[in-house]
């Protein structure tokens, strides 16, 4: 019996779904990433497509990171560009996992070239950051670097700054790189440099860069897989696994930044499409969230965001590297040496810093 099987067989779950008593329902792969596998399958009762969420490992070193990602699901559930989340087990009692049940939303991915689906996008963006986030479900601090919240936390994560707050991750994912006996030198020497240069972008910027005016939920991780356009060209987003109350400034940054586009594609935005995405963006919020400063913003956090990609990507490198990891992606797997390149990364030094 798998993992899966063990876990929908157990009685609260069966009975929290209003599930038959013996399974009839059957459970289809439907994605996998890094740290969660999603299933498909039909509610035997109600008809309702839904998906079984089943988490492995935290990105933000949470202990309780399925309902970290629920509870952030729940503060957007008005907006409508978010599935519903129906059911959340974190104990652990059944599987070693933590577990999450959530509407099924159906769609395809966009597409960078096509307009429609990246107007699409950016007013989707504007809805979810346009929701306001009650003051009590915040805690201040990050999830790396001094000022650690509790693991244990399941209230949005606010970092006091969001360039230095990346920057703290970037430094613990590239020093996997960095130890690794695996890693090539001259690329350890690139990302090193790099890296410098985004720090010494973020602290040129500081908080007095356009100020950061508006904080609101952010999904922090906006690859174009994570999005969903609908047959009438509505857009949601699907994938929660790190959201932050923060700039919203952040969530565009990685958006519209070159290693998000060439994840999952082989597109980089230029400068004039990333500016005509943002004056889309503005008139989308209409007035409802603070748009003063917000490029500005975008541009110095896109730069920041670049380096958080590539030194996911060392990290990941190396993971990739232990025959023994839980998940394997082999589309990942092409794309991690492909941003390791000298190619990609001299690119990306042009291009940005």
């Amino acid at each position: 019996m798998d993992m899966t099987e063990k876990f929908v067989k157990n009685r609260e779950y069966r009975k929290a779904l209003g599930l038959p008593d013996e399974q009839t329902e059957s459970y289809e792969l439907l994605a996998q990433g890094e740290y969660n596998v999603n299933y498909l399958f039909t509610h035997p009762v109600t008809g309702r497509r839904l998906v079984l969420r089943i988490n492995m490992g935290s990105q933000m070193h949470l202990d309780r990171q399925i309902e970290y990602e629920a509870h952030a699901l729940r503060l957007l559930s008005g907006c409508g560009r978010t599935p519903e989340v129906i059911y959340t087990d974190g104990s652990c009692r059944y599987i070693p996992h933590g577990v999450m049940v959530m509407d099924y939303l159906p769609g395809r991915c966009p597409v960078y070239e096509n307009e429609k689906d990246m107007k699409a996008l950016m007013e989707c963006m504007a809805d979810i950051h346009s929701v306001s986030i009650p003051g009590e479900e915040v805690v201040y601090g990050e999830p790396f670097g001094e000022s650690c919240v509790p693991r244990d936390t399941v209230k949005l994560i606010a970092p006091q700054d969001a360039a230095e707050a990346i920057l703290n991750e970037c430094e613990s994912m590239l020093e996997v790189y960095m130890q690794s006996p695996l890693g090539n030198d001259q690329t350890k020497d690139r990302l090193r440099r790099l890296l410098d240069r985004a720090h010494d972008i973020a602290s040129a910027g500081g908080q007095d860069s356009g100020g950061e005016t508006v904080r609101c939920c952010i999904n922090t991780e906006l690859n174009s897989t994570n999005f969903l356009v609908d047959d009438k060209g509505f857009a949601r987003l699907v994938d929660w696994e790190k959201p932050l109350y923060g700039d919203p400034a952040q969530d565009l940054g990685h958006m519209l930044a070159p290693t998000t586009t060439f994840w999952k594609t082989d597109t980089v935005l230029s400068r004039a499409a990333t500016d005509k995405l943002m004056d889309i963006y503005i008139e989308a919020a209409g007035g409802r969230i603070d748009t003063g400063g917000l490029k500005e913003r975008t541009d110095r956090l896109l730069s920041v965001t670049c380096l958080r990609g590539l030194t996911w990507c060392a990290m990941a490198w190396v993971q990739y590297k232990d025959p023994d990891k839980e998940i394997v992606n082999e589309s990942t797997r092409k794309k991690l040496d492909a941003y390791l390149s000298d190619p990609f990364l001299a690119g990306i030094e042009e291009r940005l810093f």
